[in-house]
């Protein structure tokens, strides 16, 4: 199996790739790449991106985007279906939830697999709380983390059967967080017996899947000094408590919770354990930076990658199959 050496996932700044960013992917050679509204217009389009991103470095490499469904879905109509917010599907009918959702996920595969996109930023396992922010809330899939991992659980097994690999989102909790971590850096006032109860346990029944991506917040009751994914204590737990052995990438390194430059973001992730830098802007000079100060993965981190891409379903449900179960 060919696999990208680079610490690094990366956009393009367009809907084609520019003959600037194909040399350098192909000289970064990162892990894979993420795909945002800006690349995405039409079917026929996103399968030439696609094919065009594998192309520059060579391989069949993984290529993700964040299709949840609700307010967060990069591929939209007229070409793509529309669906509710998660919790809004959840709390109309808690004891079909899972099922629904599971069946959701497999339509939304399909759709990502036919134009080549075979990993989706979901399941999420954050527990909705009475506070958690609107840019997160209604993107959950409960308020009990009982309900969470069922449903994450169910809508990892639908993207599988698809053909998508699922990526677990965001270590370790983020139902907590008052504020948006795109614009501020959330603080977590909670003490460790009250996180390990609710925060924490959807993700530890969530730990076998292959990849996962952190929270940008910081959990004062174990490290109060930086966020979580910059921090050395909350990579232990989640590797140690949480249980999970995966690939641990960053959220997007361009979020304002994190501090410093670009590079000091990314050296700090990495340091603290963090497998992969993700950076989501396609800016040039920018991916620049930022695979400079990631370098190539260790040995670990490789052994992590080589999992993750063995998890990789070679094939699954085609998009009429999946149709079929949803309305059956």
């Amino acid at each position: 199996m060919s696999l990208g050496r680079g610490a690094t996932i990366f956009s393009c700044a367009g809907p084609a790739l520019l003959p600037e960013e194909r040399a350098f992917f192909r000289e970064a050679d990162p892990f894979g790449f993420i795909l945002f509204a800006r690349n995405i217009e039409a079917p026929k389009q996103v399968a030439r991106l696609t094919a065009s991103l594998r192309d520059a470095v060579g391989r069949d490499a993984p290529i993700l985007v964040d299709q949840e469904g609700g307010r967060v879905q990069r591929l939209r109509t007229p070409h793509w279906r529309e669906w509710e917010p998660p919790l809004d599907t959840v709390l109309a009918d808690p004891a079909t939830a899972a099922e629904r959702m599971r069946r959701r996920m497999a339509v939304i595969g399909a759709e990502l697999r036919a134009v080549g996109i075979d990993a989706n930023c979901a399941p999420l396992a954050d527990v909705a709380r009475d506070g958690t922010h609107p840019f997160l809330r209604n993107r959950c899939y409960g308020t009990d983390p009982e309900t969470v991992a069922l449903v994450a659980r169910a809508v990892a097994d639908g993207l599988l059967s698809a053909g998508v690999l699922p990526v677990l989102k965001h270590l370790p909790g983020h139902g907590l967080s008052h504020v948006d971590s795109h614009l501020d850096l959330p603080v977590v006032d909670l003490g460790l017996e009250a996180l390990r109860a609710v925060d924490f346990a959807p993700f530890r029944a969530l730990n076998d899947l292959p990849m996962a991506m952190t929270a940008h917040l910081v959990f004062q009751a174990l490290d109060p000094d930086q966020p979580a994914t910059q921090s050395p204590v909350m990579i232990r737990l989640i590797r140690e408590e949480i249980g999970f052995q995966g690939l641990l990438m960053t959220d997007d390194l361009n979020m304002q919770a994190l501090a410093g430059t670009l590079a000091d973001r990314t050296a700090r992730s990495l340091v603290a354990g963090c497998d992969i830098a993700l950076h989501c802007k396609g800016d040039l000079a920018e991916m620049q930076e930022v695979a400079a100060a990631a370098g190539q993965m260790g040995p670990a981190a490789l052994d992590r990658a080589r999992a993750a891409l063995a998890a990789r379903p070679a094939a699954g449900l085609s998009l009429a199959q999946a149709l079929e179960a949803l309305d059956g």
